[in-house]
């Protein structure tokens, strides 16, 4: 009888926790949808301040074109109006807007999403280099704590990290490109690289973005593992586990490197949550054409439309990348209760 009561009180726990995180995760994405409404808002406001004429220069079919879109979309209503129009656009259509001046008449979303392959390919490329190479480094500096092997590599964190992308990048290109000849300069275009992003021939030419990307993700991911494995090395379970004969060896493979990674499973979730973002310096600097350079080129052109959209972009990524990082902790340690205090 006993038994059988605290099986029901164990499922009853169980659906109570299961409906907690369903109530929990719920009201992130609500928390989600409104601080990207608000952080949407504002900035269409501040941007439609500005002053904007419609793109010169076309043909009269081209111009009437514009013209019946240019009043589509209410520029010339007031801000409220557009507003308006704008949410109405992208609840019911889908309708991002128009690039006005990057290529006229195009939609905002394809334009987008015409340059999120190159900008995921480098990244991810990044990601699959600098990750092993991360948790391996951070995995011997812990098990060699204050001798000269983690001192050394200590002092390289600290400098890597220390360093900014863009000073790799001109590293990258100085030695690898200028002096050694052994990478091009930048990203090849389409044409020139075989006509895919997926030639052997334009790989070579993502290398320098690649291992300009890689340095800082490294030294970061060495210095967390590093920091979080030692602690987890001097847990009392761990000398437990010693005392009933298990080698340092095995009492760091077995117990304490599968503990260290529960923190730091959830932050390779956000990395590879972020690599759609890209980068828009790195992208500038090696003519990667992907959303961080799109970005830039719209707030230089002042292409309102395609500037918020990537706003929009970026803003949703950010948020859902924070949620999911935050849910992961809890599948990953079941220890940890998703949604309590």
């Amino acid at each position: 009888m006993n038994n059988a009561l605290l099986h029901y009180y164990l499922l009853r726990y169980r659906k109570i926790m299961d409906k907690a995180k369903v109530i929990y995760i719920l009201k992130r994405i609500g928390l989600m949808f409104m601080t990207l409404f608000i952080i949407m808002t504002m900035c269409f406001i501040l941007v439609r301040l500005l002053p904007m004429s419609m793109p010169e220069g076309a043909s009269a079919q081209q111009q009437e074109t514009i013209q019946r879109r240019w009043e589509a979309l209410g520029y010339n209503k007031p801000i409220l109006v557009q507003y308006g129009i704008y949410l109405k656009n992208i609840i019911t259509r889908w309708d991002f807007g128009t690039s006005w001046k990057l290529k006229v008449l195009e939609p905002a979303s394809n334009l987008l999403l015409s340059r999120l392959a190159p900008t995921v390919l480098v990244n991810v490329y990044s990601l699959l280099f600098s990750i092993p190479i991360g948790i391996l480094l951070g995995v011997y500096a812990a098990i060699r704590k204050n001798k000269w092997q983690d001192q050394i590599i200590s002092i390289l964190v600290m400098l890597f990290v220390s360093i900014p992308s863009y000073i790799y990048a001109f590293l990258m290109q100085y030695f690898l490109y200028y002096k050694w000849q052994l990478l091009p300069q930048v990203l090849y275009s389409l044409e020139d690289g075989g006509g895919s992003y997926f030639t052997f021939k334009m790989f070579t030419s993502m290398i320098t973005p690649i291992l300009a990307l890689s340095f800082g993700e490294i030294a970061g991911l060495t210095r967390f593992v590093r920091a979080e494995l030692t602690e987890t090395l001097t847990s009392d379970y761990m000398l437990l586990a010693r005392t009933k004969g298990l080698s340092r060896r095995q009492a760091t493979y077995r117990h304490a490197l599968r503990n260290a990674m529960v923190p730091v499973l959830p932050m390779l979730i956000g990395d590879f949550l972020s690599i759609l973002g890209g980068s828009m310096i790195i992208e500038q600097i090696f003519s990667i054409p992907g959303v961080g350079q799109l970005y830039l080129y719209s707030i230089q052109q002042r292409d309102f439309d395609v500037f918020m959209m990537e706003t929009i972009f970026y803003t949703f990524i950010g948020l859902a990348a924070g949620i999911i990082v935050d849910i992961s902790y809890g599948f990953i340690d079941p220890r940890i209760r998703v949604g309590e205090r």
